[in-house]
């Protein structure tokens, strides 16, 4: 233990090479230390200076305390010592007497080699050991913190605010019942990770998979009791895990039948007919219309003429697409920004035009309910006719449209 230190240890093989002084032997200025690098790769600076030394004939023989400083890998140690051999360098230990240029030598070395590479195997699986003895007692043993805690002296401490949040994302989950549906939702809203990027679908699954708010620390999927404090409720997680041990592709279709229709009290027929949203199901897919109260009354006449039923998702295509014509004119755009800037004076024009021009993206981003309230303050009237669908659009309102959009949506993603 006295010779623990790079120092010490470049002291001993000083010595060793002044008692080698009628050899020729001359300690060279550089020094090839690699502190705090482990040795069980030659991934290491000194040692790749020491390398490109040795193929440029500046060095003649390679002194170390011990044979494991240089390395502890028994095949890394070999293509160190086929390196040495092509450049005639001798390689010799302070603690351990032979010369690799004999055969007794390299046998010495093999055998000192394989307990180095013995002794850090053993190591590892010590450090195995402890790692695994640490979580069956609920310690916190490092790696990336969790969104809702912080690390206050190797403990992990509930975080109010991210708890808020981590609470959150599981309640909406189980009112949303679609991880695709939420991740936009939040990416829309600014939600961020602990890393502070926005949330993604997978940053949620592995939030809403991670046993670690329930109080449990595990290891190699075996949970035990943790010395932290919980945030879910084993309830909440119940509920939450119920709704993910259905297949993604059952949950979406739920998502699309709960979803609101976008035309709901805004369609007409020429007649002046309201229609309403219904839906049928064939198979495992389903069929969204709109259809003429008169039609469901069955008060159809002969006077009564134009379509009565239509595929809700060709009508609502029609409407978005007029929504997003009149977005794109210039002189739209130009009194968006003045009835904008009147409401925020403090939300620059550029950014402003930017998000109307990015408004496809946007409008993706929200929830179905959302979609639905916006296309309610943009839209007055729907009129279904045999010369097609008139769409009636209040102007007026995309300025209160393009302010609640920019308050909900992160800035710097609008700059």
């Amino acid at each position: 233990m006295e010779f623990n230190s790079l120092d010490a240890q470049r002291d001993a093989c000083e010595a060793y090479v002044a008692s080698q002084k009628a050899e020729g032997w001359v300690v060279m200025r550089d020094r090839y230390d690699d502190g705090g690098v482990a040795g069980g790769t030659l991934d290491r600076p000194a040692l790749k200076r020491l390398l490109q030394d040795i193929e440029d004939g500046l060095v003649d023989v390679i002194v170390v305390y011990e044979i494991d400083r240089l390395s502890r890998s028994l095949m890394d140690f070999a293509k160190l010592v086929e390196i040495f051999d092509r450049n005639q360098v001798t390689f010799v230990s302070v603690t351990q007497s032979f010369n690799t240029t004999t055969s007794m030598g390299r046998l010495t070395l093999n055998i000192l080699l394989s307990f180095a590479q013995f002794e850090r195997e053993v190591i590892g699986e010590r450090i195995r050991d402890k790692f695994a003895a640490s979580r069956k007692r609920g310690l916190w043993m490092g790696g990336h913190v969790p969104l809702g805690y912080d690390v206050v002296e190797r403990r992990l401490i509930v975080n109010p605010a991210e708890a808020a949040t981590v609470r959150m994302l599981f309640e909406r989950f189980l009112a949303i019942g679609s991880a695709t549906v939420l991740a936009k939702m939040l990416a829309a809203e600014g939600v961020r990770s602990k890393r502070g990027n926005l949330m993604d679908k997978g940053t949620l699954y592995k939030i809403l998979n991670n046993r670690l708010y329930l109080g449990f620390a595990v290891h190699k999927g075996t949970a035990h009791d943790g010395q932290h404090e919980a945030i879910i409720c084993q309830e909440l997680w119940d509920k939450v895990h119920s709704i993910l041990l259905e297949s993604p592709r059952l949950r979406a279709s739920h998502t699309r039948v709960q979803a609101p229709a976008l035309l709901k009290g805004i369609v007409f027929t020429e007649a002046g007919t309201a229609m309403t949203p219904t839906s049928t199901k064939k198979g495992s897919r389903q069929y969204r219309y709109y259809v003429s109260t008169d039609l469901i009354r069955n008060r159809l006449t002969d006077e009564i003429a134009g379509p009565q039923r239509l595929p809700a998702g060709l009508v609502e295509e029609i409407v978005v697409g007029e929504i997003r014509r009149v977005i794109r004119a210039p002189e739209i755009t130009a009194r968006t920004v003045r009835a904008v800037q009147e409401a925020r004076p403090d939300i620059k024009e550029a950014t402003i035009i930017t998000a109307m021009q990015g408004f496809d993206q946007l409008w993706e981003a929200l929830f179905p309910a959302e979609q639905m309230r916006i296309v309610h303050l943009l839209v007055d009237r729907v009129t279904v006719g045999e010369g097609g669908v008139a769409v009636d659009l209040r102007h007026e309102g995309l300025g209160a449209v393009m302010q609640d959009l920019l308050s909900t949506r992160p800035m710097e993603a609008c700059a």
